[in-house]
């Protein structure tokens, strides 16, 4: 039989770490001063590459940057 007293208040919340750390790293981006809001919102960014295949060969990848929603 589990307890809720030691269950993190971001699962009782029902949000994965994850989630929690997201929230809290984007609070903590918005309360810097400039410059360093700005470098660190520039460091938020993602780049990748998908990749489709066929016939077992990887086709061109296409080449991706996005940025979170604000």
């Amino acid at each position: 039989m589990a307890s809720n007293a030691a269950v993190p208040f971001w699962r009782a919340a029902g949000m994965t770490y994850i989630t929690y750390s997201n929230i809290c790293a984007n609070l903590v981006r918005n309360c810097l001063k400039e410059p360093y809001k700005t470098e660190a919102l520039a460091r938020e960014k993602v780049h990748f590459s998908i990749s489709k295949w066929t016939d077992g060969k990887p086709e061109k990848p296409t080449l991706r940057s996005d940025s979170p929603v604000e």
